[in-house]
């Protein structure tokens, strides 16, 4: 499986494609940071990071989008824009009808260090470690879409096959 993971961001928007399987060695595909300048209008901001999002779906055409939850903070500016720049990828990875699932940053922290409360630099530093890198990807951002898609591959995988599971037990699919 591919999935494209993406830690969205106004100013910085963390992409990251990992491929792999549970239980086998993943693999980076590519890691990189959209960003824009705060001097820009916002809708052009969203323009370049739709083109972004756009075109590392089509350079690396993933089995699955997977995108932080948009959670509260305190700065609700911060919120507005991590809200907007996670809209923009979901519309991306639906306009092509690829299936996308959301994380809560706890659950990514889980996944990749084993604690929900884990900092960036354990996160970055456990993403290093799993995909056998030679250092942790820079910005935080990149680091963070890669946790996104390892946490997809390693539970995005185990939820579908309950949900199919679940929906053949109410008779909605057929084995």
């Amino acid at each position: 499986m591919r999935v494209l993971g993406i830690d969205p961001g106004l100013t910085r928007c963390g992409m990251g494609v990992v491929e792999g399987s549970v239980g086998r060695p993943l693999t980076l595909v590519d890691v990189n940071v959209i960003r824009t300048s705060s001097t820009l209008p916002v809708a052009e901001r969203l323009v370049s990071i739709e083109k972004g999002v756009d075109a590392w779906i089509e350079e690396h055409r993933p089995d699955a989008v997977a995108v932080e939850r948009v959670f509260a903070r305190s700065d609700v500016s911060t919120v507005m824009g991590t809200a907007q720049a996670s809209g923009i990828a979901m519309v991306c990875a639906a306009r092509r009808g690829l299936p996308i699932a959301l994380h809560t940053p706890s659950e990514v922290k889980a996944a990749v260090s084993g604690s929900g409360r884990a900092t960036k630099q354990q996160v970055g530093a456990m993403v290093t470690r799993i995909l056998r890198l030679d250092a942790a990807p820079k910005p935080a951002d990149a680091a963070d879409a890669l946790a996104l898609a390892i946490t997809h591959i390693w539970r995005g995988g185990a939820q579908a096959r309950l949900e199919q599971a679940l929906a053949r037990s109410r008779g909605g699919l057929r084995p």
